[in-house]
């Protein structure tokens, strides 16, 4: 007992030197420190923290900071110990931004798709990469996966036609009457039918040549132009359209049909005097061809209603269209 009263009362040189290093530390940092506040930089943390863990003591000595700070920044460097430790050297490779981008935006396109789906379409793009990493980086949802609007408009637009008559005066001032038809599908031009007078029964040939018997669409779209009459109805109704009339006075129902009269008067009709009524079937002809397989569309990412291939080699062509009116543009 004696022993261990006087070992107290006469601390170790070593507990001495430590406790002279702890004080000496917190000096330095009063001699720097703002008067309003504290800091404590990272060398300081070091000492202070590890003195006190490897003299428990030490906590005795600590005067402009409390022990338990103390305690939390042992804590902190502990963990930032063991998780430089622990660090991956190996094992299976990151996936890459760009994958992980290509992986959200099919997740994000196709709400319809899991992880399996996914993970297969990768792997036909050359890209190794598994299926619990592809369902890592889908797109999280909250709701169940759904079709927007505009995924069930296109689902049904293959099936719609629309058509609409327009008025074009010839140089001797008779009026001749247009007929366009086109498919909702591919904004595509289906036919283009010309006459002086339009009759029911001649509107009814006219989308018999257009669509024929075997992509006949399920439903048409029109106005209550008094040239559509009985004869019209009793025609489309047995090959299995439907007639959708649109509301009176509402231009606006068929917009598709309204959109391509005003395209064929922009770019054509308003630059041609039209000679008579074979002159304007021979131009409107001309036009749909350019219309269907040249001309670009914004509602198709810049592309025509009959694809165009993307041609990269070769010598820049340029060919005349209606009389130079218009030109198209291919490689050779």
């Amino acid at each position: 007992m004696i022993f261990a009263i006087a070992s107290d009362l006469l601390p170790s040189r070593v507990a001495l030197e430590a406790e002279i290093l702890v004080l000496r530390q917190q000096i330095n940092v009063l001699r720097r420190a703002n008067p309003r506040r504290l800091r404590f930089v990272s060398i300081d943390r070091l000492i202070l923290g590890g003195v006190c863990r490897l003299l428990p003591k030490m906590y005795g000595a600590l005067a402009i900071v409390r022990p338990e700070t103390v305690i939390r920044w042992h804590r902190a460097g502990f963990r930032s110990y063991w998780r430089w430790k622990s660090k991956r050297r190996c094992g299976r490779p990151a996936v890459t931004v760009e994958i992980r981008q290509l992986i959200r935006q099919v997740s994000g396109a196709n709400q319809l798709w899991g992880a399996p789906r996914i993970h297969g379409e990768l792997l036909k793009l050359g890209i190794d990469v598994g299926q619990t990493r592809a369902a890592k980086y889908m797109v999280r949802r909250r709701v169940p996966p759904s079709q927007g609007w505009r995924t069930f408009l296109r689902n049904h637009a293959d099936g719609i036609a629309a058509m609409d008559l327009f008025v074009v005066p010839t140089i001797s001032f008779r009026l001749l009457y247009g007929l366009p038809i086109i498919g909702h599908g591919r904004r595509q031009l289906l036919w283009v039918g010309v006459t002086a007078h339009p009759t029911a029964e001649w509107i009814a040939n006219q989308l018999t040549e257009a669509c024929g018997w075997e992509q006949i669409p399920r439903y048409l779209i029109r106005d209550r132009d008094g040239a559509y009459g009985e004869i019209f109805i009793r025609r489309v109704r047995p090959i299995g359209i439907r007639d959708r009339p649109t509301s009176p006075r509402s231009p606006w129902q068929n917009e598709y049909a309204e959109r391509l009269i005003g395209s064929i008067r922009r770019e054509c009709l308003d630059h041609i005097v039209v000679f008579g009524e074979r002159h304007l079937r021979h131009v409107l002809l001309s036009d749909m061809d350019y219309y269907n397989g040249t001309r670009t569309h914004l509602s198709l990412n810049k592309d025509a209603p009959i694809s165009r291939a993307v041609e990269a080699a070769g010598r820049i062509l340029c060919r005349a269209i209606l009389g130079g009116l218009h030109h198209q543009y291919v490689r050779a």
